[in-house]
C-alpha cells in the first residue's frame, strides 16, 4: 500500500484502504473514550476518593468511640477517686465558723516558732466554684530556722494552709530576716454551690 496514493480528503474516507480505516476508527474511538472517562469517570474518582477519605475519617472516629466505650468503666472508677479525694480535701476545709480558730492557730504557729508578727493582716474572701480562698498579708522577723519552722508548722496544720509570694530579705546589722508572704487557707462554699455540686453529679451518674 502506497501512502502517497491515498487521498486524505476526510470526505473521501470511504475510498481509504481497510487499514487506515481500522486505524482511524480505533483513534475515534480511543478519543471518544478518553473524553467519556475525563468527563464522567473522573468525576466518579474524585467522588470515590473523598468516600474512602470520609470512611478513614469515620474508622478513626469509631476507634476513638471503641476505647472510650472499652475504658468507660476505668473512667469511671477515675472519677470516683477524684471525687473521694475531693471530698477529703473539702473536709479539711474549715467552716466559716472554724475560721477564726484557724488564724489563731496560724499566729500561734509563728508566735511559737519564735517569729515576730509585724503585719498580720486578713484580705476579703475570694469565692471560687466550690470554695472560697481566704488570704492573709503576712510580715514577719525572725532567724532563717526560725522561718523554715514556721512554714514547716503551717503545713502540719490539720486544715489546708498554702504559702504563697514569699519574699525573704535579710535586716542590715542583724542576724535576722524580714519575710513577707500571703498565707491563704480555704472554707467550704456556700450552701447553694454544694447543692450545686450534688445536682452535677447526680446528672452524670
Amino acid at each position: 500500500m502506497n501512502l502517497s496514493e491515498v487521498n486524505w480528503d476526510f470526505n473521501a474516507a470511504g475510498t481509504w484502504p481497510r487499514p487506515i480505516k481500522i486505524i482511524t476508527v480505533l483513534i475515534i474511538c480511543s478519543f471518544v473514550a478518553g473524553a467519556w472517562i475525563y468527563c464522567d469517570t473522573m468525576d466518579q474518582l474524585t467522588e470515590l476518593e473523598g468516600f474512602e477519605n470520609k470512611e478513614q475519617e469515620l474508622r478513626l472516629t469509631f476507634e476513638n468511640k471503641q476505647k472510650k466505650a472499652v475504658n468507660l468503666q476505668d473512667y469511671r472508677d477515675q472519677l470516683q477517686q477524684i471525687e473521694t479525694s475531693l471530698g477529703e480535701m473539702l473536709r479539711q476545709m474549715p467552716t466559716k465558723a472554724k475560721v477564726a480558730s484557724l488564724l489563731v492557730d496560724i499566729s500561734q504557729t509563728g508566735l511559737a516558732s519564735g517569729l515576730e508578727f509585724r503585719l498580720f493582716k486578713p484580705a476579703g474572701e475570694i469565692r471560687k466554684e466550690f470554695y472560697s480562698e481566704l488570704p492573709i498579708n503576712i510580715q514577719v522577723i525572725g532567724k532563717f530556722e526560725e522561718l523554715g519552722l514556721f512554714v514547716s508548722g503551717l503545713a502540719s496544720l490539720p486544715r489546708i494552709v498554702t504559702v504563697h509570694n514569699v519574699n525573704i530579705t535579710p535586716i542590715k546589722d542583724s542576724d535576722v530576716m524580714q519575710m513577707n508572704a500571703i498565707i491563704k487557707t480555704y472554707s467550704e462554699g456556700s450552701e447553694d454551690a454544694n447543692q450545686g455540686k450534688k445536682k452535677k453529679r447526680r446528672r452524670r451518674k
